[in-house]
This record gives C-alpha cells, structure tokens and sequence, in this order.
C-alpha cells in the first residue's frame, strides 16, 4: 500500500528533514515506486509538486527535500497502485476548490466497491478510487453545508460521519487539509508526533540523518507530523487506533472520533 507523510503547525516551518526520510521509501528502503507527491499551503495558494516517478530517484523530489518552503500544512503521499495506471494525472495528493479554498486530498488503501454518484461539481480527472473518493468527500460536505464553510468541529463531525460508512469496506487511510486544520482517518496503519519544547535530536530511520530541534526552533513552536510509518527511531511515536479519526489544529490534537467500534475485551469482568 501507500505511505502518508502530514504536517500540521503553529508556525510556518519547513518539511526537509522529514522529506528526506520519506522520499527513501520510494523505491529504497521500501517497494512504493508508482509516483510520488507533495502540497505545502501558502497563506490562500497551493504550492503542490507531482512526479510518476520513484521518489527515491526522482530529481524533482530531491530538489523538494533541498528546498526549505515553509508552511502551516504540508499532505505528502507515495504511491503502491491498486488501481489505476501509474500516471501524473494518478498522483496523489490531489487538488480541489471548495467555499474559496484549495483541499488536498491523499488516499492509502482501496475501495473497489465504492462507486457513488456525482452531481458535476466534483468530477475525477484520472481512473483511482482515491480520486472518486475525495470528489464524493466535497461534494456530499457541499450538499450538507452548502455555499458557507462551517466551523472546524462541525466539518470534523461531518466527515467522521461520511467516513463511517466507508471504513468498513476497505483500507481507508487518508490525508485531508483546507489548510485551516489537517484531518487524518486511521484504517489500519497511521502514527503521529507532536514535538514541542524542550526540543530534542531526533534521527531518520530511512537514511543516516540527525537533526537537533534545540537549535532551529523557538519554545513557543510546535509541529505536529502524521505519517504511515514512523520517521525517527529515536522518538515516541503515537500509533493510532484502527477506526479513528484525527483533527490537528495548529500543531496539536484537538479532535479525536471513532469511525468504528472500539475494540471488546475478552477478558470479562
């Protein structure tokens, strides 16, 4: 399946040291080689880069891990296809304007049975379940909210209800951000960190890197990092449960719903 890689901060800072892991993933240290890409929201704009391409070998993600663009959310994906042709118009994350926003949009995992209708707004430009998903995603948030962007809790509510339905028929790992806040839906396989003061070293787990915090931070920064598979092998990573859902708003947890039910123990009482 797919790797995710999310940011979410309180301050504008800058993807590379975690980049520079991720990318190895692609091709390297790991078998996820059908494209790769990257969106950093800039104030209103979208910077976004997309490469069919290994992200391991690819020039454009290398000039990415080099190039330090800072910004408040960050949605990064490398591709293992299920279904459709390994092609730019199949690169996650992917891109739509909704109530005067851009939403970023990145899928691990596979519904192959999902197949809604669409009303036209929302239409899939290439052939992955991925895309169809994050267009029946905005169009039904449209239908229900319709021409005003509701507040942050109430859009989590909404789609923690869009997303029970599906949870259980697939792996449904995914991304979302309007660049407000970033939500992240654990199927099977999402960890996170906040890092906040006292900073630390921390050292990839993908390549032979260490960066100390304590000397590119304030105390008053805090970043929060979302991704598949954990980055570091020196920190402690949270593993978030199967069937939940998580909002981070300026670097930090500030929702948390179930999008299935917790687990029964067999233990009795």
């Amino acid at each position: 399946m797919c790797q995710l890689l999310g940011m979410n901060c309180n301050v504008p800072t800058d993807i590379c040291f975690s980049f520079t892991g991720f990318r190895r993933r692609g091709g390297d240290t790991d078998v996820h080689s059908d494209g790769w890409g990257i969106a950093f929201f800039e104030g209103k704009g979208v910077r976004m880069f997309l490469d069919p391409e290994p992200s391991a070998e690819s020039i454009v993600s290398e000039f990415v891990r080099s190039y330090p663009i800072h910004s408040l959310n960050v949605i990064a994906h490398i591709r293992k296809s299920t279904l459709g042709v390994t092609s730019l118009e199949n690169t996650h994350p992917f891109m739509r304007e909704l109530w005067g926003r851009y939403w970023i949009f990145a899928h691990n995992g596979h519904l192959p049975d999902f197949k809604p209708e669409l009303d036209g707004n929302f239409i899939p430009v290439g052939n992955t379940d991925s895309e169809l998903i994050f267009c029946w995603l905005l169009q039904s948030l449209q239908q229900r909210f319709g021409a005003s962007l509701p507040p942050r809790d109430e859009l989590f509510e909404a789609l923690r209800e869009l997303t029970l339905p599906l949870a259980g028929t697939g792996i449904f790992n995914y991304l979302l951000s309007n660049g407000d806040c970033l939500v992240a839906h654990c199927s099977t396989e999402l960890n996170y960190i906040v890092r906040c003061a006292p900073f630390a070293e921390a050292h990839l787990k993908d390549e032979d890197v260490t960066i100390d915090f304590s000397q590119v931070t304030t105390p008053d920064d805090r970043v929060a990092l979302i991704a598949t598979q954990p980055l570091t092998d020196n920190e402690a990573w949270v593993a978030m449960r199967p069937g939940t859902m998580w909002l981070f708003h300026q670097g930090e947890v500030v929702g948390v719903g179930d999008t299935a039910p917790s687990p029964v123990s067999s233990l009795g009482g």
